[in-house]
């Protein structure tokens, strides 16, 4: 794939010193700081890399390493695919669903000033509610498994939690001896899940906050009186918390290839940025309110970058979660492979490597002069600016 001409890294570079003084610089967190730093330096001579060197010819071929952030768009390609090599083993042979949980604005908004806590709730009772709805012997009747994954945006760049979750059609019967499979095209249904996952929800904010640890602070500092959080609350009681279930896929192959899309996504890649003129950024996002139709957005490049920003993770926080059959500690998965009949292929060893290359991969023939093998060169941050320099000059 083509290089994308823009790069949020060249936004960050550009203008991240003018979004940090329009911010008085104490209000971003070291989280945050870090991100920016990561970005920018990602695959740079900053960060060092190594060289390989044709024994015959000479010629070099220069790699810069990764930063690995995770929130970094250019670090996500090889991130996923260890991902799903890992993962790949897990597929069944059934029907796999796609069902969405969000939460309205007023969640979404304590959300932004609370992320641990409340982000933690929504992937906790999503698949709770899940869990609870499946084993119910009037819809399922079983043990389900699933992958959970937290989105914070919106394809605008503001912020929207909510989680994917990819869901096998069935699950293990009560006594664990046969499979159950879903209806054909119907796993469970939304208003039973959203109701649930309502009550689930609301439940479990109100204890952190009785526990004392919400944090509110600017337009939400009202929230801090009891009476004005249940109020809250109440509100969104009254209201229908959505919850849908897309179309089944195909077969293993396309969940395979579904997952790629979302497991490892960050707030926008670098393929959506159409331009960057005169202190803005224009980007390409879907509008979901008007048919999906594609539109372009142009923002201040310091407001784009408070965007990105505002969805940067706690650390340590892991927005990938296995739950039920595909739990990462579950040995029941292996029994619903034998009852499908599916033999277990392990899948072909990877590289550690980020930075693969093709000289790296298998084909370690020079380019240039076809007979030499390269020589791999370690080289320091330090070195690679001084080789960086040498080989601007030497152009």
């Amino acid at each position: 794939m083509a290089r994308s001409p823009l790069e949020v890294a060249d936004v960050f570079r550009a203008h991240s010193a003018d979004f940090l003084a329009s911010t008085g610089g104490g209000a971003i967190s070291s989280a945050k700081r870090r991100v920016l730093s990561d970005v920018e330096a990602c695959r740079t001579a900053k960060l060092g890399g190594h060289v390989d060197e044709c024994a015959a010819c000479g010629h070099q071929h220069v790699s810069y390493n990764s930063c690995r952030n995770r929130h970094c768009p250019k670090c996500q390609g090889e991130a996923r695919a260890r991902w799903l090599d890992a993962r790949s083993k897990d597929l069944l042979p059934v029907e796999y669903f796609h069902v969405v949980f969000t939460v309205p604005e007023e969640i979404a908004a304590i959300a932004l000033q609370n992320k641990k806590e409340i982000y933690g709730i929504l992937l906790r009772t999503s698949a709770a509610t899940l869990k609870r709805i499946a084993a119910d012997p009037k819809r399922l009747g079983a043990q389900i498994g699933f992958v959970s994954v937290l989105h914070t945006w919106g394809q605008n760049l503001l912020h929207h939690p909510h989680v994917h979750c990819v869901v096998p059609g069935g699950g293990l019967s009560p006594d664990g001896t046969r499979w159950v499979s879903c209806r054909p095209g119907f796993f469970l249904p939304v208003k039973v899940l959203g109701r649930m996952f309502r009550g689930k929800f609301l439940d479990a904010i109100a204890q952190v906050f009785g526990e004392g640890r919400l944090r509110f602070q600017g337009s939400l500092a009202r929230l801090e009186d009891e009476r004005e959080f249940e109020k809250l609350l109440s509100i969104c009681r009254r209201k229908d918390w959505v919850v849908y279930s897309k179309p089944p896929f195909g077969g293993p192959e396309q969940v395979l290839k579904y997952l790629a899309r979302y497991t490892h996504r960050v707030a926008i890649s670098n393929s959506r940025l159409l331009g960057m003129a005169d202190g803005r950024v224009t980007f390409r996002y879907k509008d979901y309110a008007r048919g999906h139709r594609l539109r372009t957005m142009t923002l201040e490049a310091t407001e784009f970058i408070r965007r990105f920003l505002l969805h940067v993770l706690p650390r340590g926080f892991p927005r990938i979660r296995h739950y039920g059959l595909l739990g990462n500690r579950s040995d029941a998965l292996e029994r619903c492979r034998k009852l499908l009949h599916v033999e277990c292929t392990p899948p072909e060893p990877r590289s550690e490597n980020t930075n693969e290359t093709a000289s790296s991969a298998g084909d370690r023939r020079c380019p240039v002069c076809g007979s030499g093998e390269f020589i791999r060169r370690e080289v320091s941050a330090r070195d690679m600016l001084l080789l960086d320099s040498t080989r601007m000059d030497s152009s």
